[in-house]
């Protein structure tokens, strides 16, 4: 199946994508789940997983005091500007998945090296592969996730549903958070463009 771990609709403030647009455009590009990962709301994910729970895992994208965290499969907001710790034990406290996006991408709010060394025992999922990152900044990504033996996702950061479909990763069906993420540590991850035009958030 196709999951695209990394999107964004109009609950986002960079995004005008309506939950009805994204639900159609998955289904026209063949994504079988999606992640809604919405800047520090999680309304939107919660909506989606109402009209169409066969695809939505509910997902929020919070930024702490450093970088930005993804929380998957949880059931309530992340708020912002916490600790990145105290981020990521509340998505753990909700049975949900701590996924880290653009770890080291210089053009955004990001963690350094070290500091995701520190955080790496509350870390579940690596994003080594953003359009809109730098190449450099997805190869030291994936350069440390694999030191630190982390999962790894591609993710698509759509921020406009022309951009679903650009990369995904193929994997086999789940049950679950637990289930998700070993499966997801076989999976593979498939881009079929290159990166935007300009930063995103």
């Amino acid at each position: 199946m196709r999951v695209d771990l990394h999107l964004h609709s109009r609950y986002s403030p960079d995004s005008a994508s309506s939950l009805e647009a994204i639900i159609e455009r998955c289904r026209e590009c063949g994504l079988d789940r999606i992640a809604l990962t919405d800047h520090n709301v999680v309304e939107g994910a919660l909506e989606l997983a109402e009209m169409a729970p066969e695809l939505a895992i509910v997902g929020e994208e919070a930024k702490t005091r450093e970088g930005e965290v993804i929380g998957l499969f949880i059931t309530h907001r992340v708020p912002p500007y916490l600790r990145a710790e105290e981020a990521m034990d509340l998505i753990h406290e909700m049975g949900g998945l701590v996924y880290v996006p653009h770890p080291l991408d210089r053009n955004r709010a990001h963690y350094s090296p070290e500091r995701l060394v520190g955080l790496a025992p509350r870390i579940d999922i690596v994003e080594v592969y953003n359009p809109w990152a730098e190449a450099a900044a997805n190869r030291a990504a994936a350069r440390l996730a694999g030191e630190l033996g982390k999962v790894t996702a591609s993710g698509s950061d759509a921020h406009g549903v022309k951009e679903l479909g650009r990369s995904w990763m193929e994997m086999d069906a789940f049950d679950g958070p637990a289930d998700f993420l070993e499966k997801l540590a076989r999976a593979r991850h498939v881009v079929t463009a290159e990166s935007g035009t300009g930063p995103r958030s």
